[in-house]
């Protein structure tokens, strides 16, 4: 099944009654500083509690490499990777970090998350 982005692909969840984590290391995330041109470097993590549709992990990557020659500041690219997979597999939960390296003298970590609405971590699998 091919989402709206013409990268990411889902497929249906094999155990759509359960709550189980699914994490997603991205230790190679490169895209363009808005304001210089030059690279920036990121590693991200993506944690969620699939509902109904988990995202294709092959897909993840290419997504991910979409990303290299487009100049966006950390915080847009951080939340522009929640909402793009948020909004295709409405997660019951969904966390995403983005630890970017070192520029200027500063390490920046972008953390965001969205919890849908009504779903409680019953099996605490989030601590």
């Amino acid at each position: 099944m091919k989402s709206k982005n013409k990268f990411l692909d889902v497929f249906k969840n094999p155990h759509a009654k359960e709550d189980y984590l699914i994490t997603m290391e991205i230790p190679e995330f490169t895209c363009l500083c808005p304001l210089t041109g030059q690279p920036d470097f990121a590693e991200f993590v993506i944690n969620y509690v699939p509902d109904k549709l988990c995202v294709e992990l092959k897909s993840v990557k290419l997504y991910m490499g979409s990303f290299r020659d487009v100049g966006a500041f950390h915080e847009d690219n951080t939340n522009n990777v929640l909402k793009d997979i948020s909004d295709l597999i409405r997660p019951r939960y969904i966390s995403v970090i983005g630890y970017w390296k070192v520029r200027g003298g500063i390490v920046t970590t972008i953390t965001t998350k969205s919890i849908k609405r009504g779903w409680k971590d019953k099996n605490n699998i989030l601590v």
